[in-house]
């Protein structure tokens, strides 16, 4: 066998100190809370005594001065030079009508747009009572963290103030486009706490207002028991290219590298390369979609509460999203674990279910995802997003599916494999592969099969295409991506295997974890992007592949 020794290479070089508070905020950030009061719904709104409220802020005309000196100060700063009209909002935290004009809204109405239109302001109340359980979760001594996701700015208060600091993004003041903007109620719950919250509303972007309103895209009480301790990465250089077949140089060059490009994460999964030029990844641990931007190796998060906000959170263990996919029209279409379902969020941003159930029954837990070239879609539902897995009191299917959604219907097309996984087509779209790893003692597999796929959609003919059951231990059989060559990238026990289209084993990447699944990226789609575990990673291959849109 022949061995090739790579370098794993950091993409940016930062302070540690930096570095280490960077990653203490993302992890407070995005950590899986114990339990969530969906603050949208009526039965989240009725754990936390929730009660709504809204009214326009109105932008009216004003005397103000120019800048000037101070007393004390020659600096031309202060609003002490020639008067001026300008512009201010009414009413404002702190005057003394505040509370007057404000009208109740229901929770399931925080979708209604609101103001005016084109530059325009809204200001939301909510009051809310910490219980003294969310779900089956004691809320004293927790921490109560609220998230807001406004269309297109939020800026918050708690109990009329705002703790602003120099280059601070969210945590009350603006937090980004359509960004999650998170504030810590308290780090001591007690239950009968009461919260009085004002959000103002922005349209957006300002330098070119759109022809939109301003409403709640996502609104929530994340609740955790006790804060997640955190310690920093260790990059270490260190990875091998195992070659088993001399066919492997033709797919990746002798001199390539593995480059590790970010850490801190829970367990990645899920990525998909988006058409305006970053990678979409999932952390179904943390419930969380993240971006990652190659142009400047910057890690942001995209999507919170991406699976799962059922007060009963804290009982699974991947309640997030998984399998990521996004269409010919740039709609992002997501697996999600928790809720059970493939969702599709629209160019406007509202949700369109595209599979929940079959037959009456609720699917197991959408896992991978993969599109044919004319729209049609499959998806692979094994148990591994319920906490109990085939066990769970929750599993409503006594079958582990491969499913197709063709026209708007669903539909099951294979039932061969006990742990369908990974799915993905060949270059010709022939034939789909399947990742099959069945944890059950009396069905313990994992193989990879290989079906037909027929005119009409339908898999025809499945059988098992590469076995993988020589391996030691339980270590997964995941993700799987296939280049233009055919060729097989599979997360498999130890590091992602290459395989031929002729089921022949090529080498090997060994990583410092193992990925757990895989997209083509960057211009020339010729970048294959790693999610494994806490890191990301990308190798450069020879032969590339399609992305997802294609």
């Amino acid at each position: 066998m022949k061995k090739i020794l790579i370098t794993l290479a950091l993409a940016l070089t930062i302070p540690a100190a930096f570095y280490a508070a960077a990653q203490e905020n993302r992890q407070l950030t995005v950590a899986k809370p114990d339990a969530i009061a969906d603050l949208r719904t009526t039965k989240g709104a009725g754990d936390v005594q929730a009660k709504w409220f809204v009214r326009n802020a109105a932008v009216v005309s004003q005397d103000f001065r120019g800048p000037g000196p101070a007393a004390d100060d020659p600096l031309l700063i202060y609003p002490t030079g020639a008067v001026n009209r300008t512009n201010n909002i009414s009413p404002r935290i702190g005057d003394k009508d505040f509370d007057k004009g404000f009208k109740s809204i229901a929770p399931t109405d925080l979708e209604d747009r609101q103001g005016t239109g084109l530059v325009s302001f809204v200001w939301y109340k909510l009051t809310l009572t910490l219980p003294e359980k969310i779900g089956n979760t004691a809320v004293k001594g927790g921490r109560a963290v609220l998230e807001i996701v406004m269309d297109d700015y939020s800026e918050i208060w708690v109990n009329g103030k705002q703790m602003p600091g120099f280059g601070q993004v969210g945590n009350g003041v603006i937090s980004g486009y359509n960004a999650p903007n998170r504030v810590v109620l308290t780090n001591d719950a007690k239950p009968g706490q009461i919260f009085n919250i004002a959000i103002l509303g922005v349209n957006g972007v300002l330098g070119n207002i759109p022809s939109n309103y301003i409403w709640v895209r996502n609104a929530t009480i994340d609740f955790y028991k006790q804060a997640s301790a955190y310690q920093m990465p260790d990059w270490q250089n260190i990875g091998q290219i195992y070659t088993t077949d001399d066919k492997l140089s033709q797919v990746i060059d002798k001199d390539t590298h593995v480059q590790k490009i970010a850490d801190g994460f829970s367990f990645t999964e899920g990525p998909v390369w988006h058409p305006d030029g970053y990678l979409l990844f999932s952390d179904p641990n943390l419930n969380t979609i993240y971006r990652y931007d190659p142009k400047n190796s910057d890690v942001s998060i995209y999507l919170s509460h991406s699976g799962y906000t059922g007060e009963d959170i804290g009982e699974y263990h991947q309640p997030g999203s998984n399998g990521l996919t996004i269409d010919k029209e740039g709609r992002l279409i997501i697996d999600q674990h928790g809720n059970r379902r493939v969702i599709r969020i629209e160019k406007k941003g509202h949700v369109t279910i595209l599979a929940d159930q079959i037959d009456g029954k609720r699917l197991n837990s959408p896992n991978d995802i993969v599109q044919k070239s004319d729209g049609t879609i499959y998806f692979t539902d094994p148990p591994y997003g319920l906490p109990d897995f085939y066990n769970d009191k929750r599993k409503d299917l006594d079958y582990q599916g491969v499913f197709m959604i063709r026209n708007g219907k669903l539909s099951v097309v294979a039932k061969d494999c006990g742990g369908p996984n990974g799915i993905a087509f060949s270059p010709d779209e022939k034939y789909l592969y399947v990742t099959n790893w069945d944890i059950r003692d009396i069905h313990r597999t994992k193989t990879i099969w290989r079906y037909d796929v027929q005119n009409n959609g339908t898999l025809a003919n499945g059988k098992i295409f590469f076995d993988c059951n020589q391996t030691e231990g339980d270590e997964a059989l995941d993700g799987m991506k296939v280049d233009k060559a055919g060729n097989l990238f599979v997360s498999a026990p130890g590091g992602m295997w290459i395989i031929s289209d002729k089921a022949q084993l090529l080498g090997k990447i060994i990583t410092p974890e193992r990925p757990a699944n895989m997209a083509w990226g960057d211009e020339d789609g010729k970048t294959l992007y790693m999610t494994a575990h806490t890191s990301l990673y990308k190798i450069r291959v020879l032969t590339g592949g399609k992305y997802a849109w294609q």
